[in-house]
């Protein structure tokens, strides 16, 4: 699975996407195995308010499943203007 980071998240992990073998079930088993892999993937996600998500470029929470999904992308909340 393809994991992309946007913005602060991409500076905080020092790469703007990764590929993972998972076995998490969702978006939030998918954070505790990121989490566990480096301080830097520690200190990106410790806020977990501070970031969205995305699953295959649709919007989603971090209860959601992943299925068969290809790519999950974390970024911080936008802002319009």
């Amino acid at each position: 699975m393809d994991i992309l980071y946007f913005a602060w998240l991409r500076e905080r992990i020092g790469a703007p996407r990764e590929r993972v073998e998972t076995s998490a079930a969702t978006v939030r088993e998918l954070v505790a195995e990121l989490v566990a892999r480096t301080d830097r993937h520690a200190a990106a996600l410790s806020d977990l308010g501070a970031v969205r998500v995305a699953v295959d470029q649709a919007l989603t929470d971090l209860d959601a499943p992943l299925g068969n999904a290809r790519e999950v992308a974390f970024f911080p909340p936008m802002t319009g203007g």
